[in-house]
């Protein structure tokens, strides 16, 4: 599989490329990066050349536990080339449990890139690298962080 993926990028970054600007277009999509589990609903926004906001929401609910995440994302675009923006982006987010009467918080300072393969320039994929501080079930913890494009992000810009 990773042989696959690890095609598939070099054949993308091959092809001739002509950019197209997500500038101040909207991105909806999914992440994977809150540290209860939670899949997310995000939505990116490339405000202009430099910046972009995001917002993440997810939850599970069931008769065991219910989960819930919500969290803002800001993104400092440090270098961007045609079909491909690197960046820093810092994450803040609330993390409950309700069911197990757990309450927590998450921020992630990061670096990642996201990108769109020529032909299909209204989907962004990202991934990110850095740190995570977080604490959630009474337990707080300092990590390094890598997100691979599933849990990082996906989105369709309209």
């Amino acid at each position: 599989m990773q042989k696959i993926l690890f095609s598939l990028l070099i054949v993308c970054f091959s092809l001739p490329v002509h950019a197209l600007s997500n500038k101040g277009r909207m991105g909806v999509g999914m992440s994977n990066q809150f540290q209860n589990g939670d899949t997310a609903i995000s939505i990116k926004i490339k405000k202009n050349d430099m910046f972009a906001l995001g917002a993440l929401f997810g939850m599970s609910l069931s008769d065991q536990n219910n989960t819930y995440a919500a969290g803002l994302k800001f993104y400092r675009i440090i270098f961007d080339e045609p079909n491909l923006d690197f960046y820093t982006s810092g994450l803040a987010a609330l993390l409950e449990s309700e069911n197990a009467q757990h309450k927590g918080f998450q921020f992630d300072l990061t670096f990642g890139s996201e990108f769109n393969i020529p032909g299909l320039e209204s989907i962004g994929i990202s991934f990110e690298f850095g740190f995570s501080l977080n604490k959630f079930n009474d337990e707080f913890t300092v990590e390094t962080a890598g997100y691979h494009f599933v849990s990082s992000g996906i989105h369709f810009y309209l």
